[in-house]
This record gives C-alpha cells, structure tokens and sequence, in this order.
C-alpha cells in the first residue's frame, strides 16, 4: 500500500501546494490552502461506490437521442422558471444562501411536491433528525407515502440506500455534512466535501437521477467548500434575500441547461415558501401616497417585467464627508450617476448624502433602472414628489444620453396593466406601439428629464 503523503489544497481554485504558503501560487488568494491527506487512487472506485454501475461506451455524437429525455416538474413554478423547465435527468443541481433564508424549506416543498405526483423522493438529513423534518413538512402541505426520508451522513450507506431505493430525485442537505471514511479530514474540509460530492455526482450521470445538494456560504457571500464543487455540477442557484422581508428571489449564477437572467421570487409564509405570480402588483401595492425621492423602474429580469420602487434621499452632509449608500443597487453605479447629474444638469450634488434603496429588499442589476434612479435622485432633491402614475425605463450613458432597453413592448404591457399611465423611455430610435390607456415619452438626455417630469 502506498504511503499517504500530506499537501494542501486551495479551496479556491482546488490548486495542490506540496508545502503551506500563505498566497496561492494559481489564484493568488490569501491564507485559502487547507491541509489534506493524498489518498491512494486504488481506493476511488471502492469509495464513490461506482463499480457496479455500467460502464458508459464511446459512440458517435450524432447517435445520441435526446428525444427521449423529458425534464422533471419539480412542483414550483419559480423553480421551474429559474431552471428552464424543470430538472434534466442525471443533472446535480447546488443550492447556495445565508443561514436561516430557506433552502431546507425549498427543498422539502420540492420533495413533497414531487412526491404528490407518486415519484419516489429520497430525502438525505444531515443536519436535522427525521422526527425534526417531519414538524418542518407538517405545516408545509400533504406528505405522499413516496417522499422517503434518510437522516445519514456516511457517503457509502446513502449510495446503498440509493442503488437499493431507485429514486427519481434525490435531495442532500447539506453537502457540507457529509463524511467519506477513506478520506481524510472532518466533514467540511475541502477534500470531504470535493470527494463526496464526486461520488453522488457520478450516481446522479450514471443512473440519471436528477439530484440536488444544498449547500452553505462563506461570510463573503461565496459558497463554502472549494471552487471546484461549482465546476462539478450543472447547476448553481443562490437563494437570496433580506430576512426581516418576506421576499426570496432564487437566481442561476451557472445552468447548462438553461438561461441565468431569470428570477424566481417567492414570499415566506407561515405555511412555507409562496410562489409570487405577479410580484408587480406585491412590490407596488405597498407604496402609499405620493412622496418625494419615489419613482418606479420597469425592470426585467429573463422575460420577466418588474415594476420596482426606487428611492432616494438627498440630504446635507452632517459629518463633512458625504456618504453614498444603496440597498439593493450597485454603488459604483450610482456614483457614476451622480456624476452625470452633477456633469451633464449642473446638479451640485457633491456636498450632499445620496441614500438609494429598492423596496422590497430585491436586488435587481438592471441598465434601465438607471433613469428612474435619476428621475428620485432629482425629485428628492427639490423635495418635490412625482406622479404616481408615471413610471421610467431607460439607460444613462456617460454623456448624458439616454439609451434605449430591450423588450419595450413587455415593459410598456405590463406598465398599462398595472395602471401606469405615463412612461419615459429614450429618445433614440423607434419604439412600439404604445398599449390602450399609456402614454409614451421619448427623452434623449438628462437634462431633459428635469423639464418632462416637474
């Protein structure tokens, strides 16, 4: 037997350093290298487990059927949405969000709604006891004789219990629990979490069960565990939202089989996660009367209009040094956009505190929020408040110019059917035909945004 030999792994990019150093030679990251134990390769097959699984053969690619391969309902419309219609077989899914915003929750609503179907669910706790999810999935609806639940965390015994089950989905919670014997280190460490998500991943393409693995994030907001863990699966979505909101918004950072621009937004109730249809009309439903620094952004995250509250307050600089603070908005972005103000609209914005927020706690990185952001940076400014019946869509350059944005004939539609009646959009170039009961402005610069809307 080979002696075992000691080096240690960036859990960054996964690259092995044969001594401790405290910068990455690959990536250049700081203190990021943890010490593992090289295994001996004879001992891989005997730990994924995968020997008794056929072996796949090389054929040409133009052989290969896909017709027959349907995507899996996972029972959520936003999840469906998000992943472009459901779950491909044999693709591992890796879910990703703070502590306490919901992905066990998420999880078991997808278990249980799949399992209402009659396909057989496997459940995989490793943090909770089957007693503790059973009080989670009481409140969350019916629970189908098929959803089957695991509480284990030793990688051989769940790939016993999967060849022996035969499920059509598999749910780990969490990847970070996970122990393989052979390997060395706690559950947790880099190469724990590397090898163990390895030997599902392998199940998950040979079998072709679609398998799902909820996994926590670092203090930075990254997924905890190597880099490479986001390489191994075909999907990475990131549960996201304030706590003390009750909207969620699930988003793709990574889908092969699929499009990354959509959101998925659901809202946290007492009987669990609540699909949002039409989170134009939640999001603005909470506004009140007419006040100033308030204006709306049509934006559109996939094919997805969204009618968003934007916020500003201008104030005097209390401590000399004036702050630049947003919630939910790019901060670089609106310094780029005060700039243009003070630049292009002689708006002497340089000793006052710009506060920018989106309501509702949603983090939407959208080009055409950029004139309702100026739109409630000018209104806060004078102090005077905007309709409440007008709304804006458009991109700010550098310039001053204001620049078209994809999918206006959406934007306008859903704008006309939530009671909007005057819509700012730019200037240049055409646009569509405006629908029954909205009006459409053209401008083409800043400085006459001030003119059209006071």
């Amino acid at each position: 037997m080979a002696k075992a030999k000691k080096q240690f792994i960036c859990s960054e990019c996964g690259h092995a350093h044969p001594q401790w150093v405290g910068q990455c030679g690959q990536c250049k990251a700081w203190n990021t290298l943890q010490e593992e134990l090289v295994v001996p390769a004879t001992k891989r097959e005997k730990r994924s487990g995968m020997a008794e699984l056929q072996t796949p053969k090389v054929r040409p690619l133009h052989e290969v059927d896909v017709a027959e391969l349907p995507r899996l309902d996972m029972g959520e419309k936003e999840l469906n949405r998000v992943l472009g219609g459901g779950s491909v077989p044999g693709g591992v899914v890796l879910l990703g969000g703070e502590p306490g915003i919901g992905k066990s929750t998420l999880m078991l609503q997808v278990a249980l709604a799949v399992g209402t179907s009659g396909a057989k669910v496997l459940y995989i706790s490793g943090e909770e006891s089957a007693e503790q999810v059973r009080m989670r999935a009481n409140r969350l609806g019916a629970i189908a004789p098929s959803v089957l639940i695991y509480p284990q965390t030793q990688v051989p015994a769940v790939l016993d219990a999967l060849r022996r089950e035969k499920p059509a989905l598999v749910v780990v919670d969490s990847i970070q629990t996970l122990d393989l014997p052979d390997q060395d280190g706690v559950p947790g460490s880099v190469g724990q979490i590397r090898e163990s998500a390895a030997a599902l991943t392998t199940y998950a393409k040979a079998s072709g069960t679609p398998l799902y693995m909820v996994g926590h994030i670092t203090k930075e907001g990254s997924l905890a565990g190597p880099k490479v863990l986001e390489h191994m699966v075909d999907v990475v979505l990131q549960f996201e939202g304030d706590r003390h909101h009750a909207y969620r918004m699930l988003r793709a950072a990574k889908n092969r089989f699929g499009t990354t621009a959509e959101l998925g937004i659901y809202e946290m109730t007492g009987e669990g996660l609540a699909s949002v249809d039409h989170p134009s009309e939640v999001l603005l439903g909470e506004r009140g009367s007419a006040e100033s620094g308030s204006a709306v952004a049509v934006s559109l995250q996939g094919v997805r209009p969204i009618l968003v509250e934007t916020q500003a307050l201008v104030s005097t600089a209390v401590y000399g040094t004036p702050q630049r603070s947003g919630t939910g908005f790019d901060l670089r972005r609106l310094n780029m956009l005060l700039a243009v103000l003070e630049k292009r609209c002689a708006f002497k914005l340089g000793q006052f505190d710009v506060f920018l927020n989106l309501a509702g706690g949603l983090k939407i990185q959208d080009p055409a929020n950029d004139l309702a952001v100026v739109a409630a940076i000018l209104s806060s400014t004078l102090n005077t408040p905007l309709d409440n019946r007008t709304c804006f869509a458009g991109e700010v350059g550098l310039s001053g110019e204001i620049r078209p944005v994809p999918r206006l004939e959406q934007r306008m539609m859903e704008a006309a059917r939530l009671g909007m009646e005057r819509m700012l959009v730019s200037g240049h170039g055409s646009h569509p035909k405006a629908p029954k009961g909205l009006t459409v402005v053209p401008v083409k610069r800043v400085s006459e945004v001030h003119r059209v809307i006071f």
